[in-house]
């Protein structure tokens, strides 16, 4: 039986930001297992650890030596020049009547015998160490004056390297391998001697280093929770905070510390965001879920005092953070956000796009003009933000609706006037946030201070959603705006590069009209838009929009706008089961620029193509489809309006000699479905147009089953082919099915 053994790598350096430890471990344990595998090593299991002063790693179930392999090298031709000849053998180190021919080619199969594992990791570790992938590094001392020195996270200032019991030794840059550790910075001096990888975290332990990461993670979650118990509060759960604050710590002491309630006066997210981002503390709440003035921090080391001196020192540090904030939130309450907004004129937004002035004067004009179109209505009894009607105008005569759009305007005039605070310049996640709290403590309305604070929701996936009438029109405006100036001047996602967060912008939008129900074509938002970018103005470029009656003549870059929803849309309703391809053939369409109405015909479609009709129907309208393609010469439609197919088609047919019974049953059906599926669709019944296109199944089955549509007879076929060219055109009222998958 083979036998095996564990190999322990520890590497030992200054601090490790707690940012990297997670990715270095993932690193380092594939890094290893592709380091050995070259050599034919495999381990049974492949374990890391990491703490702010070193990073570890276990193989268990290590051969002691590696098995013998071959290596087949293929050679020259035997015809080839000697010198090819000459070269090759140099290279294996074999004379020619070691080589083989295999049908005119030499090729060398070279025997290596098998390898002590200590050897091999001998080699491994160093490649390893040189080649590891920090997002940051650095060299340090003497050698560092040569670009060939060691690079590390941090300086490397130890390495234990034991197969077993005894060390693999190797050097690095100076530093020699051995099986000398250190323990805890405070709590013990001196060397700790590892015997092997079994007695590396039981030794270590006892010298005040927990190595295992989740075990740290396990203290504080629970050490914290309990800090906060034992003081009648409730931590708020922090993950982040937790995973953070074990790579900060080898022995992690979670302890409980208070600060002046007078600071609760300051907005709660400032002082969670200088206890959490600031220092690294969880928050706690009191019974009735408010802010308490407590907070639970995670000391390194178990002190003498029961961590007083600890204590009184983050208490300290928190006061001199939460006085700044207070501070900055005292100063801006002194000045009106119409004062701060004015100073967006100073700020550039895009060099193409003016300042952030000019995107406020935008999104108020848009804000206002999606109550004055019906778009956002006033909620009613107690409902969200109203529906209305892409194509009629309703606000005027909605109660309310001159106070919604003053009150849109008014909250969207304001909703960038934090980024120039004191506040938000020190904490930017609390954009839009600060505004909120500002415009109330000024006296603006509800609505207008809700509006401003929620206005950049929702923020990615899983967000909240607005809902509330003035806060839907702000959020819809600003995140339009952004999606039509920059398409409109062509500075678009490309690739994975989306530095202006227009997919999320794109996504957000979606979610606004989807969640609410609102009724909006694209196009007039973007003809509002467009004229007002400063680089904009006279410069559309304007092209027709084929079979097109919503459309008309429209900007190109609004094309592409259109394209981009449709991918951000078939994004978003994956999650909901929604096919791509549905998507695509309902955006084929053209035409189509109201979300909400496409996103209920593609349900409507999806709801159909999975049952045995549209199944049937889909197979149906490719054969057709297809034929049409290949008819020679003939144009369809044309063909089909000469033979008599149209207006009266059932006398037209039955008068045509030609006409069979299949004919007729075909156009007969054609004649009563399409009124009924153009009606339906007309009313936006789109399961009602599904419906009344079913009832083309059988005659469509029938006359491809009885007929031959390429007959020799010109006026037979070309009547045939009339009669598929209006099949396809009543399906493709629809949704085009030849983008339909299957």
């Amino acid at each position: 039986m083979e036998r095996v053994t564990d190999f322990l790598l520890e590497l030992r350096s200054e601090e490790i930001p707690a940012r990297m430890q997670d990715k270095a471990r993932a690193d380092l344990a594939r890094l290893f297992a592709e380091e050995i595998s070259k050599a034919g090593l495999q381990a049974s299991e492949i374990v890391t650890f990491a703490t702010p002063r070193r990073l570890a790693l276990i193989a268990r179930g290590l051969p002691l030596q590696t098995s013998a392999v071959s290596e087949e090298l293929k050679g020259p031709k035997t015809s080839a020049p000697p010198q090819a000849l000459e070269g090759f053998l140099r290279k294996t180190g074999l004379t020619q009547d070691q080589l083989e021919d295999r049908d005119g080619t030499w090729f060398a199969v070279i025997a290596k015998p098998g390898r002590q594992t200590a050897e091999v990791l001998t080699e491994a570790v160093p490649a390893i160490v040189r080649a590891f992938p920090w997002p940051k590094s650095m060299r340090w001392g003497a050698a560092s004056a040569s670009t060939e020195s060691l690079r590390w996270v941090r300086p490397l200032q130890g390495i234990v390297a034991l197969l077993g019991d005894t060390v693999v030794p190797f050097e690095i840059d100076g530093v020699v391998s051995g099986s000398a550790t250190v323990g805890h910075r405070f709590h013990h001096s001196g060397d700790v001697t590892i015997g092997n990888a079994a007695d590396y975290a039981a030794k270590l332990n006892a010298c005040h280093v927990i190595v295992d990461q989740d075990e740290r993670r396990a203290i504080i979650r629970t050490g914290a929770e309990k800090a906060a118990t034992a003081a009648g509060l409730m931590l708020v759960p922090d993950e982040g905070l937790v995973i953070e604050n074990s790579g900060l710590t080898e022995w992690p002491v979670p302890m409980l510390g208070r600060f002046d309630p007078a600071f609760l006066a300051v907005p709660e997210e400032v002082i969670q965001l200088t206890a959490r981002v600031n220092q690294k503390y969880f928050i706690c709440r009191d019974t009735a879920g408010k802010l308490a003035n407590a907070f639970v921090c995670t000391a390194n080391i178990t002190a003498n005092d029961g961590g007083a001196a600890i204590v009184a020192g983050n208490e300290k540090v928190l006061a001199a953070r939460l006085s700044d904030a207070k501070f900055f939130w005292e100063q801006d309450l002194k000045v009106p956000l119409e004062t701060q907004a004015e100073k967006l004129k100073d700020i550039v937004f895009h060099e193409k796009l003016g300042t952030v002035a000019d995107k406020v004067e935008r999104v108020a004009k848009l804000a206002r003009w999606l109550v004055d179109e019906g778009i956002v209505a006033p909620a009613q009894a107690g409902a969200s933000a109203g529906i209305g009607h892409p194509d009629v105008k309703q606000a005027p005569a909605c109660a309310g609706a001159t106070e919604l759009a003053n009150d849109a305007e008014r909250a969207a005039r304001l909703c960038k006037a934090d980024l120039v605070t004191g506040m938000v310049g020190e904490f930017p996640e609390l954009q839009g946030i600060m505004g909120g709290y500002y415009a109330r403590a000024q006296g603006e309305a509800d609505a207008v201070a809700d509006a401003v604070r929620g206005h950049y929701k929702p923020v990615g996936q899983g967000d909240e959603v607005p809902t509330a009438p003035v806060t839907v029109a702000v959020s819809l405006a600003d995140k339009l705006d952004s999606l039509i100036v920059f398409f409109a001047c062509q500075v678009v996602p490309t690739g994975s590069k989306d530095p202006f967060a227009l997919r999320r912008a794109a996504l957000g939008v979606l979610s606004v009209l989807t969640e609410n129900g609102l009724r909006m074509r694209l196009q007039s938002a973007f003809e509002l838009v467009s004229p007002m970018i400063p680089n904009k103005r006279g410069t559309a470029r304007l092209i027709g929009v084929r079979d097109d009656a919503n459309f008309g003549k429209v900007d190109v870059q609004f094309l592409e706008l259109l394209d981009f929803f449709a991918d951000r849309l078939k994004v978003q309703q994956r999650e909901a089961g929604v096919r791509h391809d549905l998507i695509d053939a309902v955006f084929a369409l053209g035409g189509e620029d109201d979300l909400v109405r496409l996103l209920a015909r593609v349900k409507a479609l999806q709801a159909f193509v999975i049952t045995e009709e549209g199944t049937n129907l889909l197979a149906g309208y490719k054969r057709a489809a297809n034929i049409l393609k290949q008819a020679d010469g003939v144009a369809p439609a044309e063909a089909g309006a000469s033979a008599g197919v149209g207006t009266q088609g059932v006398e037209l047919a039955a008068a045509f000699a030609g006409a069979t019974e299949f004919d007729v049953a075909l156009l007969n059906a054609l004649e009563a479905a399409e009124p009924k599926a153009a009606a339906a669709i007309e009313a936006e019944n789109f399961e009602g147009a599904m419906a009344a296109l079913a009832t083309l199944r059988a005659p469509i089955d029938a006359f491809f089953e009885s007929v031959m549509v390429n007959d020799p007879d010109p006026q037979k076929r070309a009547f045939r082919l009339g009669l598929l060219a209006r099949f396809r055109d009543a399906v493709h009222r629809v949704a085009d099915f030849s983008k339909i998958e299957g």
